[in-house]
């Protein structure tokens, strides 16, 4: 039986605000205002956990989604929500509104704090660092001046191995900080304009 759970999910949330879905981690997650706070995976709506809620969806039997990275497995946030709560849409309201502030929060918070170097910026690693420095970056207002295509134009002529487009997306959203797999399409068209061009 096909359970229409994101579609379900993403009616019942619109009273939050703008609410989509994306593709993450295997299934879809939902966003309000570009904060994500749910996730619909396995035919089943799970729920962000903070400090707060941790603790009670544990002791309330919730269990939180794995999926594997690697070969490794990854435990994420998000609690699945008993089918039985279904019935009661105002409870996963509440439970959903906790989630989006907690998060919304925690984004402001990270946003706060400015990362002083490359790689702790989203996207980048050691490694990605030092290309960029082997390129002339050497630090993150030097990144944000040059802009995602340069950099990345910078790291071809300077790195022996082809680089993939995919860099050229984490650049960017290390520059907007987000995840590169949230940039829009019309973002990424841009970006392949811009380099076209170049």
């Amino acid at each position: 039986m096909d359970k229409p759970v994101l579609k379900n999910s993403l009616r019942l949330f619109q009273q939050f605000g703008q609410v989509k879905s994306r593709s993450m981690f295997g299934g879809f997650g939902i966003f309000v205002d570009e904060t994500m706070f749910a996730l619909v995976v396995n035919d089943a709506l799970h729920i962000r956990s903070c400090q707060l809620t941790t603790e009670q969806f544990k002791d309330a039997g919730y269990e939180p989604y794995v999926y594997k990275k690697r070969g490794f497995p990854v435990v994420t946030k998000y609690f699945a929500l008993p089918d039985g709560m279904w019935d009661t849409p105002d409870e996963i309201l509440s439970v959903a509104s906790v989630a989006l502030e907690n998060a919304k929060e925690e984004k402001t918070a990270q946003a706060e704090e400015k990362p002083t170097r490359l790689k702790d910026l989203p996207n980048l690693r050691l490694g990605t660092e030092r290309m960029l420095k082997k390129a002339g970056i050497n630090s993150v207002s030097e990144l944000k001046k040059a802009g995602a295509v340069s950099a990345f134009k910078a790291i071809q002529q300077t790195h022996s191995s082809q680089v993939s487009l995919e860099l050229l997306w984490a650049l960017e959203g290390a520059i907007e900080g987000k995840h590169w797999s949230v940039l829009s399409k019309q973002t990424r068209d841009d970006l392949m304009h811009q380099l076209d061009e170049c």
